[in-house]
């Protein structure tokens, strides 16, 4: 190790950083049913064991750059159901997400005072117990700005905030997960799996499955030869009269003695004309075409015409307000069919009654020569890219930085956003706008996935190596006993969001087992508990509190070191 240690890692250290982010996914890859380290924690391991075992520092803005990446990309993610959640269904689970935060921050900060911790080990025990590893950073920084401590002390006190955070960590992961799949739904006497089954009855909820595919398609396309009730009839005629017996069924292409027509609403239908039928599903078999219009045709050629799935963004004026059952019967929607709807950024599980609002994004299918002007009407289409809108993110990440810096001083300990704090409210900003007008500032998935996700394993990664030199001496400081305490620490929070959310709230049960796993931001736990249900519907009230939760206790990493310090 002494040979690699000073032939590559010290004068190449960003080598042994992409080492130990390699072994970090690798370690965060164990796991145990539904419950692992994942790799944020493998990273911050592997970072702890390469940098004991090679002492080699890593650059200080390297990770600063790497985690006020990770946070902007974090506010972007949660932004729009951060501020959907401020509406008035959503503030129940905000209000048991905030309970939580508060309680959180109270047990840990009153553990710390009676334990005399510093601000170093109370913000890791914070971090590890409520599982929210942004609080490293944000500890650290917060430590870096007080007054009257040397360098050295900062240096120590920071070192201090990982090795918190990796005792306590694993566990407060375990227990969340334990507690809220098995436990709290015995105590409150229901069964997670039939009630979950109940309520996905009510909301008529899909299988969300990602390996299984949705067998049932409600649009269909068929040829029929037309020998009976269509011949001698205008295209328009046919649909105008489905329209009125409330069918939508559309004739969208005619093969005449082997030819393919020009498409024409006016076209009249002839006997052994070819007609290329779109509809929904059981308006065709009420229909019952077969009599109606002829014989059933196998024509790839007539059926194989190009067909488009575009998003379109709902922003006409005449178009706003109006319901979906409306927008369906309006003549430029003739052979185009709703798909899906995403509202603020998330799928939104629509009914004919659903009344559109300015930002919609409609997921519109059917022949290309009908979508494109069905989208000009709804609004603004938006071509699927790939590309990232780096002068939005890097606008964004810049202004966050900016309204950050200032701060007031309390305690001699300066309270600020700071630079990382600026960026995840900039972040929350920016992918708020970008729910609403989704026009602009195209950040893909996989590009959200690298700021966020890799953004935060390198940040603990470089965080790791930098504490690993003193990681023995500051655990033999801390004490096995934070272990102990940092599992109070984890299940008081915990209880507390149960009891207001059953007492105060009267959630059912797969709702609150979602909103307290998303309100301590602990990921593992909402897959435990949907293993356990044995369905994804708890997930419906994960999403509000995880965005609150995640933007509540990332603030808390400066304020458990303004309390301590």
């Amino acid at each position: 190790m002494g040979w690699i240690t000073d032939h590559v890692f010290k004068p190449y250290p960003e080598l042994l950083i992409f080492l130990t982010i390699a072994i970090g996914f690798l370690i965060g890859k164990l796991h145990y049913k539904a419950i692992g380290l994942g790799a944020v924690t493998g990273c911050l391991v592997a970072g702890l064991v390469t940098g004991w075992a090679t002492d080699v520092p890593i650059n200080g803005t390297v990770k600063s750059v790497f985690f006020i990446m990770f946070l902007f990309a974090l506010g972007y993610k949660v932004g729009p159901q951060f501020f959907r959640g401020l509406k008035r269904d959503g503030l129940p689970q905000v209000a048991v997400a905030v309970v939580v935060c508060l309680v959180g921050l109270g047990v840990c900060w009153g553990f710390a005072e009676m334990l005399g911790y510093g601000p170093g080990l109370g913000a890791g025990l914070l971090g590890g117990a409520l599982t929210q590893s942004a609080v490293i950073g944000v500890a650290q920084d917060a430590i870096g700005q007080i007054q009257g401590l040397s360098a050295d002390q900062i240096q120590e006190q920071q070192n201090l905030v990982p090795v918190a955070y990796a005792v306590t960590y694993p566990l407060g992961t375990i227990l969340c997960a334990i507690l809220l799949a098995n436990i709290a739904p015995r105590l409150l006497r229901s069964d997670l799996a039939e009630e979950s089954r109940l309520l996905a009855v009510e909301l008529d909820a899909p299988e969300t499955d990602p390996d299984l595919a949705e067998g049932y398609y409600e649009v269909v396309l068929r040829a029929f030869t037309a020998v009976n009730g269509f011949v001698g009839r205008t295209i328009d005629d046919i649909e105008a009269q489905q329209r009125q017996l409330g069918r939508r069924i559309y004739v969208t292409r005619v093969r005449r003695a082997g030819e393919i027509l020009e498409h024409s609403q006016q076209t009249v239908v002839q006997r052994g004309d070819v007609l290329a039928v779109s509809a929904l599903r059981h308006d065709l078999v009420d229909f019952d075409p077969v009599t109606h219009i002829g014989p059933e045709s196998d024509d790839a050629g007539l059926l194989g015409y190009r067909t488009e799935h575009l998003h379109v963004v709902v922003s006409e004026k005449a178009q706003l307000g109006k319901s979906i059952a409306e927008v369906r019967r309006e003549p430029f929607m003739v052979g185009v069919f709703i798909d899906k709807v995403y509202r603020s950024g998330a799928e939104f599980p629509y009914r004919l009654s659903t009344k559109l609002e300015r930002g919609d994004t409609l997921i519109l299918t059917g022949p290309k020569r009908l979508v494109d002007p069905a989208c000009r009407a709804l609004g603004k289409p938006v071509p699927t890219s790939f590309a990232t809108d780096m002068t939005w993110v890097g606008l964004g990440i810049f202004l966050g930085g900016c309204i950050g810096i200032p701060a007031l001083t309390a305690g001699g300990v300066p309270i600020s956003l700071s630079t990382s704090g600026g960026a995840l409210i900039m972040g929350l900003v920016f992918g708020w706008i970008r729910g609403k007008y989704p026009t602009y500032g195209n950040v893909p998935p996989g590009a959200q996935w690298f700021m966020d996700t890799f953004g935060l394993c390198a940040f603990v990664a470089i965080v790791g190596i930098n504490a690993g030199p003193g990681f023995t001496s500051g655990l033999a400081q801390a004490g096995w006993g934070l272990l102990v305490w940092g599992a109070v620490a984890t299940v008081l929070p915990l209880i507390a969001g149960l009891a207001v959310g059953r007492l105060v709230f009267g959630m059912r049960t797969p709702i609150l087992m979602g909103v307290v796993a998303g309100a301590q931001t602990t990921t593992a736990a909402i897959g435990a508990i949907n293993e356990s249900a044995r369905s994804q519907i708890p997930t419906l009230g994960y999403t509000i509190p995880y965005a609150a939760g995640n933007v509540l206790l990332t603030i808390w990493g400066a304020v458990i070191v303004a309390l301590l310090g």
